[in-house]
Order: C-alpha cells, then sequence, then structure tokens
C-alpha cells in the first residue's frame, strides 16, 4: 500500500477532520488524544455543551481573546475526565500550537508528547514548561487527505 498515511499524518488528519466542527471562526481548531496508538478522545473548538456557540451569537471578547469557546485541548481532556479515561502517557495531535493555558492543562493531564500543525501563537512560557517537564514537541504538517466532501 504506497499511499498508507504513517502514524503521524493519520492522527494529524483526524485533529484537521475533527477542527471543521468547530463553531469559533476566529481558529478552527481540532485535537486527537492518542494512547498506544489508538483515539482515546477528540475535541474541537465551541461553546460549553448546551449553550450559544460563536457562530450562533457573535464572539464574546475579552482582552483579545474570545472567551465564549472552549478550546480542542480542553474538550479533549474533559471528554477523558467525563468517561474516566486516564490521560497519563498520552499524545495530543492539534492543529496550532496550545496555548499557555492549554498547555498547562496538558502538562497536568501527564500528556508526553504535543504534535501541531500551525505555530500558531507559541508562548514562550508554554516552550519552557514543556522542556522542564521533557515533554517532547514537534511541529508536524499533514498531506492533504480527500474524503470526498467539499470543503
Amino acid at each position: 500500500m504506497p499511499n498508507r498515511l504513517s502514524w503521524q499524518d493519520y492522527f494529524m488528519a483526524n485533529a484537521e477532520l475533527i477542527s471543521k466542527r468547530s463553531t469559533c471562526d476566529r481558529a478552527f481548531v481540532g485535537a486527537v488524544l492518542v494512547k498506544d496508538k489508538r483515539i482515546i478522545a477528540t475535541g474541537y473548538n465551541g461553546g460549553v455543551s448546551e449553550t450559544d456557540n460563536c457562530n450562533e451569537v457573535g464572539h464574546y471578547m475579552e482582552d483579545g481573546h474570545c472567551i465564549r469557546t472552549v478550546h480542542a485541548e480542553m474538550n479533549a481532556l474533559i471528554q477523558c475526565a467525563k468517561e474516566g479515561i486516564s490521560t497519563k502517557n498520552t499524545e495530543i495531535y492539534v492543529t496550532h500550537f496550545p496555548c499557555i493555558n492549554c498547555t498547562k492543562a496538558l502538562l497536568q493531564a501527564g500528556i508526553v508528547k504535543i504534535t501541531y500543525k500551525a505555530n500558531y501563537r507559541p508562548h514562550p512560557f508554554a516552550i519552557e514548561l514543556m522542556e522542564q517537564k521533557g515533554v517532547s514537541y514537534l511541529q508536524h504538517d499533514v498531506p492533504e487527505v480527500h474524503l470526498g466532501m467539499n470543503d
């Protein structure tokens, strides 16, 4: 199978697909938590469940950030918490470099590797924390994958 995706490409392509569910048009972000080459949770940018989303009522901006939105990484971690799934020694594939708050949550949750596509506003302290914890981080672009869906 010459066109078979590598594991990295497969998980990042999944993050890209998940990002299509985002309900905040400021950043379409998708995240995939992976343990032992198995997807254990996904998340995308969106409002709190069963409340208004940005695409319905607009952004709620404070200090240059939309506070209506729960970030993709947080949503993936929350899914694990709700289902009682351990995130210790887990990897995350995310379409954008995690913000400082998501980075702290990922590190506290036991994530050991962060793979991201877009080098979106990487905070120096986020990088410092990853390095202090010995968490590897890697920028990885994904080849275009066609699913027969219209963009």
